[in-house]
């Protein structure tokens, strides 16, 4: 029996897909975007990069690897966006937004406010933190700046349209979906759009976690990670922290997932609340040594 055959579960498939064609895949998604795939997931990639190969005309995915090998940057991007997950909401994990609004409250005046959301997919999240921003401080014109990055491109794009079917406002209450979206009208009907005033508090940029450098400035009052470090093995979810530390305030705060946490890096973050970390304060030895 060859291994084409064996490999997902015996069923004829229109391409070729070997176990070293997965295992070249998991390297490939690993180095380039930190991704850690487990070997249930052989029937999601077979089907989501199988739309690659067609859209390339290409008929196996060893010549398929071997385009993205030869660096073909628009097919990394294409390659990357297929295997990352978008699954996102308005006010997901809706904990986290009263801790926030607090904290913006505590620090308003003291200091321009800067926030970072790492994970934007396609902006529910950036914009449930400009809105919390709004009602907290109650005003449309915040000294509030929010920078919103995702790996993925494409929903990065839709982020920055802010444009969304009716049903994913439907779970808000009216007054907010009153408040703070526009509803499209003619071509546009069964659609909203988010409040310009909104959008104007938000920068989006691409940023890969795993890049030498990102292009975001500290001190940051808070960093949203959320969802995104359960795709990533332990040694680079520690890289990263290690990174987000230094980024933010004395007293920022770091929101993580639910399914989420970093007791690996007691030394660098300790939790404050469910799923909400600050930065670790130095144990006192009565000497204070500077490594």
């Amino acid at each position: 029996m060859s291994a084409d055959i064996q490999f997902g579960g015996g069923r004829d498939r229109e391409f070729a897909f070997t176990k070293e064609d997965f295992e070249r895949v998991c390297r490939l998604i690993y180095e380039h975007a930190g991704i850690s795939l487990k070997s249930s997931k052989q029937d999601m990639v077979y089907s989501r990069l199988g739309r690659r190969l067609r859209a390339n005309g290409i008929d196996n995915f060893r010549d398929y690897l071997a385009l993205l090998e030869s660096n073909n940057e628009t097919e990394w991007e294409a390659f990357v966006n297929s295997l990352t997950t978008n699954l996102t909401s308005f006010f997901r994990e809706p904990h986290h937004f009263p801790i926030l609004a607090e904290h913006v409250v505590k620090n308003k005046g003291k200091h321009p406010i800067s926030l970072w959301c790492s994970a934007a997919s396609t902006g529910e999240e950036p914009y449930s933190m400009a809105m919390t921003i709004v009602d907290a401080l109650g005003s449309f014109t915040p000294n509030v700046s929010i920078v919103a990055s995702d790996l993925d491109t494409h929903v990065l794009a839709k982020a920055e349209a802010g444009v969304y079917p009716i049903e994913r406002v439907e779970k808000l209450d009216t007054e907010m979906v009153k408040r703070f979206f526009l509803k499209g009208t003619g071509a546009q009907s069964g659609f909203v759009r988010v409040r310009p005033e909104l959008r104007a508090m938000i920068t989006f940029r691409p940023v890969n976690l795993l890049s030498k450098s990102w292009p975001i400035r500290g001190p940051l009052d808070a960093i949203f990670c959320r969802n995104v470090m359960i795709y990533f093995d332990k040694e680079t979810q520690l890289k990263i922290l290690e990174r987000f530390a230094p980024l933010l305030q004395p007293d920022g705060l770091l929101f993580a997932g639910h399914s989420e946490n970093f007791h690996n890096a007691a030394h660098l973050f300790q939790l404050r609340g469910k799923t909400v970390y600050e930065l670790a304060k130095p144990k006192s030895h009565g000497h204070n040594h500077v490594k």
